[in-house]
């Protein structure tokens, strides 16, 4: 069996460490870099930084942070928000980045799954999908920082997607991200069952029992967590320990 991934996700404005509820109302929180080195050191096993504003732009805005963050910190780096191109890409694996997110030109345009695919290896191509449920019980795929209706079934999207090349799959619920009440487990069950690569669960982490939730449960391969590390509500170290006794697989450090 795989050990659980635990990886601090760092959402990023301009050059601050921020966080919201819902992908809205954000709250400043900090330098990136100091929390970077922080969750590096108490033994995070990847880092996740997303761009929040990439789409007002029109192009992601974290190389200087990245290429600072890598100097200090050691661990795989997955880099999103606002990458449209092989291009954009290129820019950031240059910076440092190991994997990149893409959820909304991948949306626009599925192929630049395959080229990304193509040309930096499937484990470099994640794809990131902000899904919200529907009155109808289903889930859509959103765009934009989770602005934008796609219109695309979740479900549906995430094995096409998969089939053009995407290696993992970085899967957050709009409706429980920031909210401290837990994964959405019947979402990232629902998903982690039709597709043959890593899920990365991220929205809603308030405490540990929600990360053995997720687990047992959910079936996530990785748990992305921002809220209860940027509060100081767990650290990193208690987190891995609570999981260790719960007999979850987690890499010892």
């Amino acid at each position: 069996m795989s050990n659980l991934r635990l990886i601090p996700r760092l959402d990023i404005k301009g050059k601050n460490l921020i966080k919201g509820v819902h992908l809205e109302g954000l709250r400043v929180i900090g330098d990136p870099q100091e929390y970077a080195v922080k969750y590096y050191e108490d033994g995070a096993d990847e880092l996740i930084y997303m761009d929040a504003v990439a789409s007002l732009y029109g192009r992601n805005n974290l190389s200087e942070i990245i290429s600072r963050t890598v100097q200090n910190v050691f661990v795989p780096i997955t880099v999103g928000g606002g990458i449209r191109s092989v291009e954009d890409v290129q820019r950031l694996l240059r910076s440092g980045a190991d994997k990149v997110a893409i959820n909304t030109a991948a949306i626009a345009n599925p192929e630049l799954i395959k080229e990304v695919s193509n040309r930096f290896g499937s484990q470099c191509m994640v794809l990131s999908i902000e899904a919200k449920k529907m009155p109808d019980g289903k889930w859509h795929a959103f765009t934009d920082n989770g602005r934008e209706r796609s219109g695309r079934d979740v479900h549906e999207w995430v094995q096409q997607a998969v089939g053009l090349g995407a290696g993992e799959v970085l899967l957050t619920s709009i409706d429980q991200e920031g909210t401290r009440k837990g994964f959405d487990l019947e979402l990232t069950r629902s998903v982690s069952e039709i597709v043959p690569v890593p899920v990365i669960a991220s929205g809603g982490m308030g405490s540990v029992q929600d990360l053995f939730a997720v687990v047992d449960q959910g079936k996530a391969d990785a748990v992305a967590m921002a809220d209860i590390l940027h509060y100081d509500r767990m650290t990193l170290v208690e987190i891995r320990d609570a999981a260790l006794a719960e007999k979850i697989h987690v890499r010892q450090v």
